[in-house]
């Protein structure tokens, strides 16, 4: 457990590390990267006394969830600051950290199964050794270390030094604070069986197809279809759709594999249609948008670049839920699992539903029939809408969280406190909720307000997100 002093002793010596790195990486980058860990480290209540949860006292459980929080805050960030990692890429990531950190503390969750021989292709991970003891804080720092190096650090990019150099002393640092009165051959069994976990885990991510998916996220091969109604290049200027064969990567759960695609409403080009009534909706909503409406499109817009995107907006959700509710090292692991598997399937299927319609955006429709002039609230990303990429992840990730959380838990959401949105100048606030479910509908309304999609494309993204989460929960996670 920490205390308030060993804390802040921590902190320092997080601010001794990183300065030796900035003399060496000075990049606006790296001190960008810097400020926001710091910011993460800052010591709060429930650093300092963490609750062990009641319904599960599993050795693992018995571990702050500080290291489980730490690296997703980390992963978050890197996410941002990281070229290349639009959402698609982003929530395959996110997806891979979970798993990795559960598997990682597995032996020592009690009433727990691992993942392997339930997962597409996943057929076997590396074991405890029988009878040997292990700290699960230290096998989660190794492990999560090791995924995050392969992620974000052994890439041929702009920022793999620095990321490589930050990873490595946020190890050091979170080791050094776990291994007191810890037997050395403890602490290196630990860290041997959390490095061999995130290398098989990794290694089997390399036949998913998203393999490195940060180099191709706009493929010059890609060939666009034309016919009526098809997505065409919008204000953005991007000619080329992003990650348009994202949707034949192989989801984590079989089941979501198979999932038959929902239909979109007919292409039709008369105004008394139904077709034409959804763009007309969105036009229409989108003159006179109310203030609150206006902050609920920014707090939502979680654009790449600027946020660690829609899916590690849902990641920091379960991060607020894992540290409201106090959960041990072992349940968060789970949490992080479930979300993370559950984003990555949500934006396959999402994807792969987007790219075999090709509907077009508001923007191309509503200023070819209705308003030569209009430009929504948001700048239209660059892929087909039908369905609703944030629609179909937080739906998924909200059925997820209310099974594993509990009814009705209630939340601040301060994924973008004190940020200003770029767009809209908003400087945004924290939100609250009553319900997991209450902000994935927020989520999808948000992009109806945003006028960058219609009705269908948020009602069938919600929809279509719950028939993923029912398939993730119907895993084996316990005994």
């Amino acid at each position: 457990m920490f205390n308030q002093n060993f804390l802040l002793m921590r902190t320092q010596r997080l601010i001794n590390l990183f300065n030796r790195i900035f003399k060496k990486h000075s990049s606006l980058l790296a001190i960008a990267c810097f400020a926001l860990f710091l910011d993460s480290c800052k010591v709060k209540e429930t650093d300092v006394t963490p609750e062990v949860p009641k319904e599960d006292t599993s050795p693992a459980n018995k571990f702050s969830a500080e290291i489980a929080s730490t690296w997703a805050e980390m992963q978050l960030k890197l996410t941002k600051t990281t070229s290349g990692y639009t959402p698609p890429v982003a929530a395959r990531a996110y997806a891979l950290g979970g798993l990795t950190m559960y598997e990682s503390v597995l032996g020592g969750l009690t009433n727990n199964q691992s993942l392997a021989g339930q997962l597409a292709a996943l057929t076997i991970l590396p074991k405890t050794e029988t009878g040997k003891e292990y700290n699960w804080a230290i096998s989660a720092n190794a492990a999560e270390a090791n995924i995050m190096r392969a992620l974000y650090a052994e890439v041929s990019r702009p920022q793999a030094v620095t990321n490589k150099q930050i990873i490595d002393s946020v190890e050091v640092v979170l080791k050094n604070a776990n291994k007191t009165g810890v037997a050395q051959d403890i602490i290196d069994r630990s860290e041997k069986y959390g490095q061999s976990i995130a290398d098989a885990i990794f290694e089997w991510s390399k036949t998913d197809g998203g393999h490195e998916g940060y180099k191709r996220n706009f493929p010059t091969t890609y060939v666009l279809p034309v016919f009526d109604g098809a997505w065409q290049v919008t204000e953005n200027g991007q000619k080329i759709p992003m990650q348009p064969t994202w949707g034949s990567n192989r989801t984590f759960v079989p089941a979501n594999q198979e999932m038959p695609l929902p239909n979109p409403i007919n292409y039709s080009s008369s105004l008394t249609s139904p077709y034409f009534g959804q763009y007309f909706e969105t036009y229409s909503i989108n003159k006179s948008l109310t203030p609150d409406q206006k902050e609920i499109a920014a707090f939502w817009a979680d654009n790449p670049t600027e946020t660690f995107t829609p899916a590690g907006h849902s990641y920091n959700i379960t991060n607020i839920a894992i540290k409201q509710s106090k959960a041990g090292l072992g349940k968060a692991a789970e949490a992080f699992a479930r979300a993370g598997i559950t984003l990555n399937d949500a934006f396959i299927n999402c994807w792969k539903c987007k790219f075999k319609f090709n509907n077009e955006r508001p923007y191309t429709m509503i200023r070819r029939t209705i308003d030569a002039n209009w430009k929504p609230l948001f700048v239209t990303p660059p892929f087909p809408g039908f369905p609703s990429g944030h629609s179909t992840q937080s739906s998924a990730v909200s059925d997820v969280l209310t099974n594993f959380f509990g009814e009705n838990f209630a939340f601040t959401d301060n994924s973008h406190e004190g940020r200003k949105d770029n767009t809209t100048g908003i400087v945004l606030k924290t939100r609250s909720y009553k319900s997991f479910a209450d902000f994935s509908r927020e989520a999808a309304i948000s992009r109806l307000y945003g006028g960058i999609h219609t009705r269908q494309d948020n009602e069938t993204g919600l929809a279509e997100g719950r028939k993923i989460a029912k398939n993730v929960l119907a895993l084996k996670f316990k005994k």
